[in-house]
């Protein structure tokens, strides 16, 4: 479907709300300003409110157009038509995702969000990949915090060892090293809903590694153990690349699902480009990318001490356990949102965010005789929400402005794809946004 005499580029859904006004604000200061672009919800008097806002932040940039639009499927239709791409900040997505998710499959139009709910991003596959190819969107979910930084770090790793040490890789274990950064109403809402929303038995199966991969595993490698009896006991590791002890990582099953369908992607692909060499008749979408047949990523956090790791994974433990049954779930959850969480909608305050930060570090091993290991580190001066807003931005600049036919994403056509597939132009675009990203040896 042609878009390029949209009324519009991008246009920006749930921009009232706390990672949609951040996202807004990013786009007022760092995208192009003939940007031809509009912010949507129901509330054209909160719309205008952040309108005005956006004013003060850029006097001499014009003001997004205003669309007003509930999450219904005429509406939703009509918007997807103005546009080619509608970056939707709108959460928990279980919830309010898929209309907008729809709406763009069926209109041809681009699509980018910010879930970290996996369940949901695999029944949005089921029901919407193969639509979505046919009518040329490219739809990329879990292109913030979740699950950016693990996605393109990995991409990047495997690429530096595909290309200095001409071998696949054989893993990658991430690591969030360091942080500071708060919580949103927004983020507490999912995390607090999701096992009412969903079956156990789902939820289990949708967590698993490879839930996600077009392709399932071919004899992936192993994690790394544990460095002794003591630390396996206690469900810990010992990694001196990545800082020494590390504990459950609060996103390393969001983040290991996403990861691994972006290793499903392109090894199916390499898969078809393999089997077209040499012939005459070869399909554009067809790639030479491939992590390696027997990759595997895995994520952890690094934590200073011994006993905070234990303490740490004792609890995320036993919250997953208490949200996970009715009766505790019951008893928990009007506690945690009247004495830990934040309201929906409000989040860190900007006094509170300006020292926020995230860096992260992942050690790559290659897939040869000589098992070479590779360190790489991603670090961004924001916390966890500004992030979001800056690789969502950043996303939409590549897909608009950039050369998205050379990306593989473009090279695709259109599916519900990851923010790897973005490729080496995302990467150079995120270094551009301030985003520090290296690899050694």
């Amino acid at each position: 479907m042609a878009k390029d005499s949209c009324q519009y580029e991008l246009v920006l859904l749930g921009a009232t709300g706390y990672t949609g006004k951040l996202t807004a604000e990013y786009i007022t200061t760092n995208l192009p300003t003939n940007l031809k672009w509009a912010i949507a919800g129901r509330n054209a008097k909160k719309l205008q409110n952040v309108a005005q806002e956006l004013t003060k932040l850029a006097p001499d940039r014009k003001q997004p157009d205003i669309e007003i639009c509930e999450l219904q499927k005429d509406e939703l239709d009509v918007l997807a038509k103005k546009t080619r791409l509608i970056v939707t900040t709108v959460g928990p997505y279980m919830w309010y995702g898929e209309p907008v998710l729809a709406a763009c499959a069926e209109n041809g139009t681009h699509y980018l969000d910010c879930t970290g709910e996996t369940p949901w991003y695999r029944d949005m596959v089921d029901k919407y990949d193969g639509m979505a190819k046919r009518n040329g969107a490219i739809m990329i979910p879990q292109c913030g915090l979740d699950s950016v930084p693990a996605d393109i770090l990995t991409f990047f790793l495997t690429t530096h060892i595909r290309y200095t040490l001409h071998s696949p890789t054989s893993s990658v274990v991430l690591t969030l090293y360091a942080l500071k950064s708060g919580l949103s109403g927004g983020t507490a809402a999912t995390a607090l809903n999701i096992f009412s929303h969903y079956p156990l038995k789902k939820l289990a199966a949708d967590f698993k590694p490879w839930s996600i991969s077009p392709m399932p595993p071919n004899q992936p490698s192993r994690p790394p153990k544990a460095a002794n009896f003591f630390y396996r006991l206690l469900g810990l590791h010992y990694l001196p690349e990545l800082g020494g002890i590390q504990t459950v990582g609060a996103m390393a099953s969001v983040d290991t699902c996403l990861v691994h369908r972006s290793w499903g992607i392109f090894e199916s692909l390499s898969n078809v480009a393999k089997d077209n060499t040499g012939s005459s008749s070869g399909s554009s979408s067809a790639s030479s990318i491939s992590y390696g047949p027997h990759f595997r990523f895995t994520e952890y956090m690094r934590a200073k001490t011994l006993s905070f790791a234990a303490i740490w994974r004792i609890l995320f433990n036993l919250t997953g356990i208490l949200l996970a049954f009715p009766p505790s779930r019951l008893l928990i959850t009007p506690l945690a949102k009247k004495f830990l969480i934040p309201a929906p909608g409000e989040g860190p305050t900007k006094e509170s965010m300006k020292n926020d930060f995230m860096h992260y570090r992942a050690v790559a091993i290659a897939d040869s005789e000589g098992k070479e290991k590779v360190v790489g580190r991603l670090e961004v001066e924001r916390g966890g929400y500004a992030m979001t807003a800056l690789t969502l931005s950043v996303a939409a600049e590549v897909m608009l402005r950039g050369d998205l036919a050379a990306t593989e994403a473009g090279k695709i056509g259109g599916g519900i794809l990851t923010p790897a597939t973005l490729g080496e132009q995302y990467v150079e675009s995120l270094k551009k946004a301030g985003c520090k990203i290296e690899v050694g040896i």
